[in-house]
């Protein structure tokens, strides 16, 4: 049986800890992507993946990739990601379910499809969170093992700029006292790893993933003793909501339960028992991002740490 997995978005930040990840634990790992002369695709190669040219919209690239994998990893980008990163909706779900397809019809063994934690209780009404729900859907409707992954917020997200962090502040979505889930990214690959490694456990279930959980306050004392000055944290100002749609449906979506959460955090760190902390991510894969940000002014641009 062959130990080799696709991974979708390889040159992305949860694609590329994917298969990091997986190299790390053994596998054999190939990559679609759509320009192999990149400087993500070249890293990939020179660390052992089989770089394959192509894209979503290249089906008979995506067939070819497939052939002989034992496991497929899908993630696509979401229109919340920009114009520039992201697809539309609908290109999202159309590519999400040709993927999921074409590896019944390849003869994959496993099938993991990365959603988002924002679904959990069904439908949000917002485009780029339910066509994640309905590949899902689609998924658990086809004659393969499958597992669907639906990660937090990322912790990387809170370094981009706009948020406040060069004015020693640091504004978001949580109320001061309002807890929620994050992931950093480097645990999702590890994850992954652990389901394909175990289909027995994980085929067949679908489950939230998170590293760690944070409320406003908490990242003021977390931010403030990484910065060694102090970083004030509020949340968005009723003035910005309102004058922000996209952000004031995120907000909302927070308070309803939707965005906060509700990963097992205990039963993560039995299946990855070096799932992050706070701490330990900010002194570690995210310290160099954390100075910059520091020293970064911008405008707020949702998407712009999550590339897939």
């Amino acid at each position: 049986m062959s130990n080799e997995v696709l991974v979708f978005g390889a040159t992305g930040q949860q694609g590329g800890s994917v298969a990091a990840a997986l190299l790390q634990a053994g596998w054999r790992v190939r990559a679609l992507v759509r320009n192999p002369g990149s400087k993500q695709a070249l890293a990939l190669r020179d660390a052992g993946v089989t770089v394959v040219k192509g894209d979503f919209a290249d089906a008979d690239a995506m067939r070819l990739a497939m052939q002989g994998v034992y496991g497929v990893f899908s993630v696509q980008p979401s229109s919340g990601q920009g114009a520039e990163l992201g697809l539309s909706d609908e290109d999202e779900e159309r590519f999400g379910i040709a993927i999921a397809d074409m590896a019944v019809h390849s003869g994959v063994k496993h099938l993991i499809y990365s959603s988002t934690a924002a679904v959990s209780s069904g439908p949000t009404g917002m485009g780029h969170f339910d066509s994640k729900l309905r590949i899902e859907n689609h998924v658990r409707t086809l004659p393969i093992t499958a597992t669907v992954v639906r990660p937090a917020a990322f912790m990387e997200m809170l370094l981009m700029p706009g948020f406040g962090l060069d004015q020693g502040e640091f504004n978001f979505f949580m109320r001061s006292d309002q807890p929620m889930q994050f992931i950093a990214v480097q645990d999702i690959g590890a994850i992954v790893a652990a389901v394909l490694a175990d289909p027995l456990r994980f085929g067949g279930t679908t489950f939230e993933i998170a590293s760690a959980a944070a409320t406003g306050d908490d990242l003021q004392a977390l931010f403030s003793q990484a910065a060694g000055r102090p970083i004030t944290y509020s949340r968005f100002s009723d003035q910005v909501l309102a004058g922000n749609d996209f952000l004031r449906r995120l907000a909302e979506l927070l308070d309803a339960g939707a965005l906060a959460g509700r990963a097992d955090l205990g039963a993560l760190r039995q299946i990855h028992p070096g799932l992050q902390t706070f701490e330990s991510w900010i002194k570690g894969p995210a310290r160099y991002s954390f100075e910059k940000a520091l020293g970064t002014p911008g405008a707020w641009a949702y998407g712009t740490a999550d590339k897939n």
